[in-house]
């Protein structure tokens, strides 16, 4: 996704990073650039808006269940991978997973 408009840190990079953001994973600079971001491009701090709403909902309804550290480390590790593949191919748009 892009909105079109030129920015220091591209849309689908910051779009990439949301959870990683939402979760507080970021390193200070990393946070810093996701959110000068989003202050500028409008349809990206919507996506963010929709995937902390998800986000929420699915710690409030799954908040008693810890999911396994492996399985944690294995689902956070094929996210890198997929994430890795998509900037490797130029974007979702062209991989076909929007």
């Amino acid at each position: 996704m892009s909105c079109g408009n030129h920015h220091e840190t591209p849309c689908d990079e910051v779009l990439a990073r949301v959870y990683t953001y939402l979760d507080g994973e970021l390193d200070q600079g990393g946070c810093g650039e996701v959110r000068q971001h989003l202050d500028e491009c409008g349809p990206c701090l919507r996506e963010y808006g929709l995937e902390e709403a998800v986000k929420k909902l699915v710690n409030k309804s799954c908040a008693c269940e810890q999911a396994p550290t492996d399985l944690r480390a294995k689902v956070l590790g094929r996210i890198e991978e997929i994430c890795g593949e998509i900037r490797a191919t130029g974007g979702a748009e062209k991989s076909g997973s929007v």
